[in-house]
């Protein structure tokens, strides 16, 4: 009986090991995906400022699409370092990185057979999504005016020739989260 009860403390604990490493697998998936999502705001944010005197380019930059841009699967890559992971893929979508990770480490020794040479695999998605609308001006509103940028409820009076630090910073012009 004791011999019994042993073993299933053992059990119980090899499927603890095996639960740590795979919140470790997810820890790091999640890490990488936000870590690819956000430089791509980033990227995201700087077309528009790059852009911030042709606001007919700014719908387009607000859906992912500026010219331009370079994959962020490298920050995944980095993130999952990290968190002692390898990425498996890294996903570039439609505002969106998914990102498939494996554990460096494995589940360990354990009185389940097989499981000594065990990694754990996971994956993440993060999604980017613009935080701002705006309207284009008339044609008679003139070159220099900028249409009025609301984003979540604040308004930015761009003007084209004031200072750079009253320009919304990445988070405000895009909101980075995982996917549920």
């Amino acid at each position: 009986m004791v011999g019994g009860l042993l073993f299933l403390a053992f059990a119980y604990f090899a499927v603890g090991q095996a639960a740590a490493n795979r919140n470790d697998a997810q820890t790091a998936a999640d890490a990488a995906a936000l870590a690819a999502a956000q430089d791509e705001r980033d990227q995201l944010a700087g077309a528009w400022v790059d852009n911030l005197l042709d606001p007919t380019k700014w719908q387009a930059i607000f859906e992912g699409q500026a010219e331009g841009l370079g994959s962020s699967c490298w920050r995944a890559d980095q993130l999952a370092a990290q968190n002692d992971a390898d990425v498996l893929s890294c996903s570039p979508g439609a505002l969106s990185y998914t990102v498939v990770v494996e554990t460096n480490d494995t589940v360990g020794e354990s009185v389940v057979p097989g499981t000594e040479d065990y990694k754990s695999q996971e994956q993440a998605t993060a999604v980017i999504e613009p935080r701002c609308e705006f309207d284009l001006p008339t044609e008679d509103a003139g070159e220099d005016v900028l249409p009025l940028l609301t984003c979540e409820g604040r308004e930015w009076k761009l003007d084209p020739k004031g200072p750079d630090e009253l320009l919304p910073a990445p988070e405000d012009l895009f909101d980075v989260h995982l996917a549920d």
